[in-house]
């Protein structure tokens, strides 16, 4: 499935929320509608399917369903990129936490060129 950044708003608790519409193939939002339970919900107004998370991925990405039915931005791009910062250090790993940094502030698909943790559903918010 994919994401696209919609907004972002303050919860009752003070968190900023990022909110993204969700696409994909029938059989897909059918299983994330079921994952998400109580938590789906829908734009009312365009009728898109919504996914809420208090930390921002990026302007689009992809999500995945986890093994034990929690659905998370698929961060694996920023991780590898994180990992290879650790791996260097010193200059270059300083130079790749850069390059990838400018791959996050100038790509379309920033979750496919930085480092973030994953996000969460609405009931975690």
């Amino acid at each position: 499935m994919e994401i696209n950044y919609a907004r972002t708003y303050k919860s009752a608790k003070g968190n900023t929320v990022f909110v993204y519409t969700v696409t994909g193939t029938a059989t897909e939002l059918a299983n994330y509608e079921q994952v998400q339970g109580s938590y789906h919900r829908v734009d009312p107004k365009t009728g898109e399917t919504l996914w809420f998370t208090t930390r921002f991925v990026g302007e689009s990405g992809s999500l995945i369903i986890t093994d034990n039915n929690k659905v998370v931005a698929d961060m694996s791009e920023f991780d590898k990129q994180a990992s290879l910062v650790q791996q260097y250090g010193g200059n270059l790993g300083d130079h790749l936490a850069k390059s990838a940094a400018d791959k996050l502030m100038t790509s379309k698909s920033p979750a496919k060129a930085a480092t973030t943790p994953a996000g969460s559903n609405i009931g975690d918010l």
